[in-house]
Order: C-alpha cells, then sequence, then structure tokens
C-alpha cells in the first residue's frame, strides 16, 4: 500500500476549472465515500479549498488508483476527463508525503505561507475520521504535516506573505486612488485577510471603514476592534454601500460572485465621475471582472498581484528556503521513521516465536528430568532466554536501523523467510498496534510541533507531475515519465513507502487555525 496524491490548484488549473470542481458539504461526503469504496483505494480524504482540490489516498495499484480517483473528480465536477485530467497532478510514495507536508507550510498555497490550509487540513482529517475513510497510513501523514506546518511558521518568517499580499494590494489601490489617508472604505467579509486588510486601512488613515459579512455578529466585532470610525451592515446592503465607497477590498468564501457589474451600475458606480478601486482577495472571484469596465473603476485580483513572486520578495528568499529545508528534514526523518516501522511487527513476530520455542524446550526438559530441583531450574531457564536474547538482540537492532533507508522493506521479508514466520503474525500485531493508536486518538489531542532537529543537505524537489490524457490511455508522455519516475519504477515500489506511525520521533504541540 502506497500513498497518492491526486488534485488540482490555482497553479495547475484556471479558475473556471476550479469553480467548477470545488467540492463541499454532502458532495464531499459522497465523493470522498465514493472514492474510498473504489478499487485499489484503502483509505481516502479530501482537501478542499477555494483554490484546490486533493484527494489524499491509500492504494495498492499505482495506476488503477489514479484512473479511479480522476474518474470520480470528473464525474462529481460535472467537468469532462479529458479536460480535467490536463489540470491534474500526481504525487506518489515519498512525493505524496512531502507534497503534503509543503501544502501545511503554506509553500503552495496561491499567498505563500498562509496559515488557513492548517486548519483546512485539519478540517480534512475529521471528516475522514468520523466517515470511517481514514486509516493508519493516511493518519499519520495528515497528523504530522500538521505539525510541520507549526513548526514552519513558529521557526521561520514564511507567514509574513498574507501581511505582504494586503500591502501589495493596498498599494495598487493608492496608484489609482492617490494616497488612503481620508479614504471611505468597504470591507466585505470578516475572516482573517479582511481584518488584516481593515486593520491595515484604520492605520493608513482612513476616515470611515465599513464592514459587510455573512454572520453578522463577526462584522460587528471586526468594525469595533478598529481605532478609525467604523460600523458593519448586513451583507444585503453591500450594493449600496459600494456607492458610498472609494475603496472595496473583499475577502469571502462565497462559491459565487459578491459583487456584479449590472448591480453596482445600477447603484450608479461608474457615471457618478468617482474614481472607485476594488481590491478583490478571494478565489473564487467575489468581484466580477468586468466591473474594471465601468469608467473610474480600477480592479486587481489576486492573479493580477502576482502573489507568489510579491510574497516570496516581500518575506525573503532566506525565510521560503528555511521551509522548504523543514521539509525536506521532515520528509527525511518522517520516511526513516515510518520504514523502521514498518519492520516493527515482524521483529515482534519473531520474538514471539523465539519465546514460544523457548517455552517448548523448557517445558520438554522438565519432562525428560522430572527431579530437577527449583534452583537449578531457574538458572537454567535464565541461561536460555540470557542465550536467546543475545542471539536476537544485533540481527533485531539492525534490521530496524538498515529498514530506515529506502527500500528498507525487504530486511522484513528477509527475516519472515529466514526464520519461517507465519505471514499472519507481523499482520497480527500490525492491527493491535492500529487499535492501540485509535484508543490513545481518543483520548488525545493529535495535532502537535514537531521536535525534529534533522537537517539533511537536500535539493528542493520538483513535485509536480501533471496528468495529460487519462482514460483509455493511461498517462500520457507528459506524465511521471518527466519526473524520472517510469510507471514499472513506481509499481515496483508499490509496497515500499508505508507512511506508518513516527510517534515517538516527534513530540509537542500546536496551534489552532481559525
Amino acid at each position: 500500500m502506497s500513498i497518492l496524491v491526486v488534485g488540482l490548484s490555482h497553479r495547475s488549473a484556471p479558475v473556471a476549472v476550479l469553480e467548477r470542481a470545488a467540492v463541499a458539504g454532502d458532495d464531499l461526503v459522497k465523493l470522498l465515500h465514493a472514492v474510498h469504496g473504489s478499487a485499489n483505494v484503502a483509505e481516502a480524504a479530501i482537501v478542499s479549498t477555494c483554490n484546490r482540490v486533493e484527494i489524499y489516498t491509500v492504494v495498492d495499484k499505482f495506476h488503477g488508483g489514479v484512473t479511479a480517483v480522476s474518474e470520480l473528480l470528473a464525474q462529481q465536477s460535472g467537468v469532462p476527463l479529458d479536460e480535467l485530467s490536463r489540470h491534474l497532478y500526481v504525487h506518489y510514495e515519498e512525493r505524496a508525503v512531502q507534497h503534503a507536508f509543503a501544502v501545511a507550510c503554506g509553500l503552495e498555497s496561491m499567498v505563500v505561507g498562509e496559515g488557513q490550509i492548517l486548519g483546512q487540513i485539519r478540517q480534512a482529517f475529521r471528516v475522514a475520521q468520523e466517515e470511517g475513510t481514514l486509516g493508519r497510513e493516511l493518519h499519520d501523514v495528515l497528523q504530522q504535516s500538521l505539525r510541520v506546518g507549526k513548526r514552519a511558521h513558529h521557526e521561520t518568517g514564511i507567514d509574513k506573505a498574507g501581511a505582504s499580499l494586503v500591502s501589495v494590494g493596498l498599494d495598487v489601490a493608492a496608484r489609482h486612488l492617490g494616497p488612503l489617508e481620508g479614504a471611505r472604505a468597504l470591507v466585505v467579509g470578516a475572516g482573517s485577510m479582511s481584518s488584516l486588510a481593515a486593520a491595515t486601512l484604520s492605520r493608513a488613515g482612513a476616515r470611515e471603514i465599513v464592514v459587510a459579512n455573512r454572520t453578522h455578529e463577526k462584522a460587528v466585532r471586526l468594525a469595533e476592534s478598529l481605532e478609525t470610525p467604523s460600523r458593519a451592515i448586513e451583507l444585503a446592503e453591500v450594493d449600496s454601500a459600494v456607492a458610498a465607497a472609494d475603496l472595496v477590498v473583499s475577502c469571502t468564501g462565497a462559491t459565487g460572485l459578491v459583487l456584479t457589474a449590472a448591480r453596482l451600475r445600477a447603484e450608479g458606480v461608474g457615471s457618478d465621475g468617482r474614481n472607485r478601486f476594488f481590491l478583490d482577495l478571494a478565489l473564487p472571484h467575489d468581484v466580477e471582472r468586468t466591473v474594471r469596465d465601468l469608467p473610474g473603476v480600477g480592479l486587481a485580483g489576486l492573479d493580477d498581484l502576482r502573489t507568489v513572486e510579491e510574497a516570496a520578495h516581500a518575506i525573503g528568499p532566506k525565510a521560503v528556503e528555511a521551509v522548504r529545508r523543514i521539509v525536506c528534514a521532515e520528509v527525511e526523518a518522517f520516511l526513516g521513521a515510518a520504514r523502521a516501522a514498518a519492520v516493527a511487527p515482524t521483529v515482534v513476530a519473531l520474538r514471539t516465536k523465539a519465546a514460544d520455542v523457548v517455552e517448548a524446550e523448557l517445558a520438554r526438559l522438565a519432562g525428560r528430568v522430572p527431579g530437577i530441583d527449583e534452583r537449578a531450574r531457574q538458572e537454567i531457564e535464565q541461561t536460555v532466554r540470557r542465550v536467546v536474547d543475545k542471539l536476537l538482540h544485533a540481527p533485531t537492532v539492525r534490521v530496524k536501523e538498515l529498514a530506515s533507508a529506502p527500500g528498507g522493506d525487504s530486511y522484513a521479508d528477509a527475516l519472515r523467510e529466514l526464520f519461517d514466520l507465519d505471514p499472519k503474525a507481523p499482520e497480527a500485531v500490525a492491527r493491535a498496534d492500529m487499535r492501540d493508536s485509535q484508543a490513545r486518538d481518543e483520548d488525545h489531542e493529535w495535532e502537535g510541533a514537531s521536535a525534529l532537529t534533522v537537517d539533511p543537505e537536500c535539493a528542493e524537489a520538483d513535485c509536480v507531475s501533471t496528468l495529460h490524457g487519462l482514460g483509455e490511455q493511461g498517462l500520457g508522455e507528459h506524465g511521471l515519465s518527466e519526473q524520472g519516475l517510469s510507471a514499472e519504477t513506481v509499481n515496483a515500489q508499490a509496497a515500499n513507502v508505508r507512511a506508518v506511525s513516527a510517534r515517538g520521533t516527534v513530540a509537542g504541540r500546536g496551534g489552532d487555525e481559525r
């Protein structure tokens, strides 16, 4: 079984495709169960945000898993498979783990370093857990990705990118309107980005800030927190509020347009001789693109701000590189611990078999020499047990060390073959360990900040492998082979990386996202 990620994001697909592929609520749960119930899939979780849809699975066959997940996503979105496949990317085994960690750190976000993705991954974890589609391997990958994300935000300056985006957007607005001091502003939304924009405008000396939000109480709280004269309005009043505003900042989680050209034109926008600027920080867009065609109106969206480049420039290449190094180190440590953990059930099975042999031979000795005194019997038992323990100590310790390297699962196979272990014995140990893990999860919160200090030298890996022409033709000429992984190699490695528990290698606690 291996980790497989199939998805699309703002980097691989246009906004129109992302909007059609977006999945939430009951539709997300239906898709989750459809994926989990398909052939070759043992576990499933879905990370769905405004700018990405990623399906995380554990599969026993690479091509079968990719095909099943892609077809189900096409059915759910209504986007034809031929069209959708042009925008899909695939990550497998080590690359899947690396991608999960990079996503949690905000490296793959449109706003580099944004922290909301941690809450979205956590939500994906909880939904999969509640729906019964989460198993040991995805459990540990998603859990560890949250720890890695928290570590990256704690140890680097990557979380400053969100502030950079707002700052860049307001600079663009000032070029259209002039200095923002004394401007009347309308902020639509009351989330982290909207709150940051409102606070920045307040410090810039805006004359008035009006806040509109679907949940009115949140709008009231945000308005009351500002030093500038501010007030909250209902979302239904937003069109008329635009008419009185010089600057409109919109960042909601709506799946459709919040402000349209026709409605604003009806309020006199574009015909009253005033200059206005719309800063649209949402994806999908809150503001209709044709608003910029109205006289005196300027508009900038995330795609206009070149957010990745702007953010990287603002926080500095050192911060981005520091996060990439954290991801590399954490992936190395996690996979090493996972491979070592994968051999543990075989080691336990070997020691159990050895203990059974010792007990059988001691019972046989007691039957053949019934008159032996108690002291001598105890000495013999201790001697036999010490001999067996010493004989097993070096190979079992060494096999755990060797198993932490790539291809280490072969050592577990060698142990089973050499000692003629019952194949069901390691499986039974693994199942018992999984039950214990689930029981612990019920008693303890599962987030935490990694305490790993491993820092190996490693180059940034190119994690994206885009699919073209799925369906009858399978992987096209631009599939995984572009990344140096042939289909034969991928399938040969199908059982190589088991992303099982890294518990015991990491420690600490994480934090909450809104």
